[in-house]
């Protein structure tokens, strides 16, 4: 059977409402984590030197997260899936800090929050499939 144009556009719209959803969860996921990393570092159980190495580990979690949402939600091209869900988790944290900052540069650490969402992505869209069942032969 030949697919219609409907079944591929449905595929479609599902793909990145996963990616859309994903990518808001991972943002979440990631505040939560920095949240009780700062509760962590206000009580002193944590360095303050950590900080930069804390916000890339909360993307990477962030971003597997949100990765493995959306290659679940999707249900298809798991490794594309994921790193989109890691894309627009980036594009939501560059958003915020435009925003609230008014500045954002790649030195600033803009390159290793991006590279944390986008291995956190990654990984998710590998280690996010399901295994395909094995046809039985008569």
């Amino acid at each position: 059977m030949r697919k219609t144009e409907e079944d591929q556009g449905a595929k479609l719209v599902r793909a990145m409402t996963g990616v859309l959803l994903g990518g808001g969860l991972a943002l979440v996921v990631c505040l939560v984590f920095l949240l009780i990393c700062s509760v962590g570092i206000s009580g002193g159980w944590v360095e303050e030197d950590l900080m930069y190495q804390l916000s890339v580990v909360g993307c990477v979690i962030g971003g597997f997260s949100g990765g493995i949402f959306a290659v679940r939600y999707s249900g298809a091209r798991a490794l594309i899936v994921g790193l989109a869900s890691g894309g627009v988790f980036f594009l939501l944290i560059l958003t915020a800090g435009v925003l609230l900052f008014e500045d954002m540069s790649i030195e600033a650490g803009g390159l290793g929050l991006l590279s944390g969402a986008l291995c956190g992505g990654a990984a998710a869209g590998i280690l996010g499939t399901r295994p395909k069942k094995k046809k039985r032969r008569k």
